[in-house]
């Protein structure tokens, strides 16, 4: 599903530049969750963004299901976050004036996806977060957890192959973390999906199937 192969990244030049990636190199199976694990400022962030398309590396391949994603144009970027890539972010990045349900189901909008089968797949993805009773309200009436809940049934809403979570739990207290962090685990056995997932818990750890460390911008353990 994910192979990586030879990434680099530098930022800057001369003697201020930073080597953020050095010769990574590792792949993931499809349907199983990865736990990338490494100390603030190890590159994690970096990768995710350059196997995401985010972000371009200055030397490597990334293949995502089978597409070349380091050698695509904006265009192909676009079309390949919004068919085989969806992100969950720390900060949730939910649209306040929307309410869940409508959250969710903003990349079948911009996919024209049809208003039936959009909201049979909004609905189905709510109930599977356990959000299925809350789908008309809006984010500042829902509890952080149950926020980042409503990010993760958005990423799925247009049925991703790499679900890429960056710290997820990041801003949620230890129970609702681990509780989000279960979810995940649920959504890769029930979806089919294959999930990339940074983390510094040992909770997250345990729950994936792999563990991948970088230090230094280094894959050392894989």
């Amino acid at each position: 599903m994910l192979r990586v192969r030879n990434i680099d990244r530098t930022f800057g030049s001369g003697a201020t530049a930073v080597h953020a990636l050095k010769d990574v190199s590792f792949d993931v199976e499809p349907g199983t969750m990865a736990a990338l694990v490494g100390r603030s400022g190890s590159g994690k962030t970096t990768l995710l963004n350059v196997i995401g398309g985010l972000d371009r590396p200055d030397a490597g391949q990334v293949h995502v299901d089978g597409t070349e994603v380091t050698a695509l144009d904006e265009d192909g970027l676009s079309l390949l976050r919004r068919e085989k890539v969806s992100y969950v972010f720390q900060t949730f990045g939910l649209i306040p004036v929307l309410s869940a349900a409508e959250n969710v189901g903003a990349p079948l909008r911009l996919a024209r996806t049809p208003a039936a089968e959009r909201e049979k797949r909004v609905a189905l993805l709510l109930d599977l977060v356990g959000l299925g009773d809350h789908a008309g309200q809006r984010p500042g009436e829902l509890s952080g957890g149950q926020q980042q809940r409503v990010a993760i049934a958005r990423a799925l809403a247009g049925s991703p192959r790499l679900l890429i979570a960056d710290e997820p739990t990041g801003q949620l207290d230890a129970e609702t973390g681990r509780s989000v962090m279960a979810l995940l685990r649920g959504v890769v056995e029930s979806e089919g999906v294959t999930a990339l997932v940074s983390t510094h818990d040992p909770v997250m750890m345990a729950l994936a199937d792999r563990v991948i460390r970088i230090n230094d911008g280094r894959i050392v353990e894989c």
